[in-house]
């Protein structure tokens, strides 16, 4: 049995203003603020899933297993200084990676009942709840009806995976134009 919690059970849904600011007083009132980040985020073109993070006092680099829209996946990261994201990402050009897309957000990170909590404001994307429990394989299953319990406990409804995938490759399409 695997005791690394190395996989990221995660549900999401897009939001409009006014569920982002209902969400933004509950989450203030009922849970911990862990960050609030202005993230710039790339996606590498690259047979895996691997993204490069830069915000306001960190940054970092991870690789996600499965596809993009999964609800788990085994996520591996590496933390760096912020100050190094420049060498980094000139590092991953220079072996002939490429820039797929970049997110910009405003991003507020809270802990609410151990479950990881990003309230997101994607610059020419949207605005999205995403709940995130880091768990073993065998947990996968208790942790993914949980997020979803406490997605409906919040009033808001899931977003389709195709939903998602349709504005992902509208945004990948256009995100020079959007940010």
């Amino acid at each position: 049995m695997t005791t690394e919690k190395n996989i990221e059970v995660e549900i999401r849904s897009f939001i409009d203003d006014e569920q982002y600011k209902r969400l933004l007083e509950f989450f203030t009132k009922h849970a911990d603020l862990l960050t609030e980040d202005e993230q710039e985020t790339i996606y590498l073109h690259n047979d895996e899933d691997v993204r490069l993070q830069r915000g306001k006092y960190t940054a970092k680099m991870w690789m996600k297993s499965g596809d993009i829209h999964d609800d788990a996946r085994e996520e591996t990261e590496v933390q760096f200084n912020q100050h190094d994201f420049d060498k980094v990402l000139k590092i991953f050009l220079t072996l002939g990676h490429r820039v797929k897309i970049k997110w910009l957000r405003h991003r507020m990170q809270f802990d609410w009942d151990g479950i990881n909590v990003s309230l997101d404001d994607t610059k020419g994307y949207g605005k999205i709840i995403e709940l995130e429990k880091m768990c073993t394989p065998d947990e996968r299953p208790t942790a993914l009806t949980m997020l979803h319990e406490k997605l409906k406990e919040l009033q808001i409804p899931l977003t389709p995976r195709s939903e998602f995938e349709k504005r992902f490759a509208e945004y990948e399409a256009n995100w020079h134009k959007l940010i």
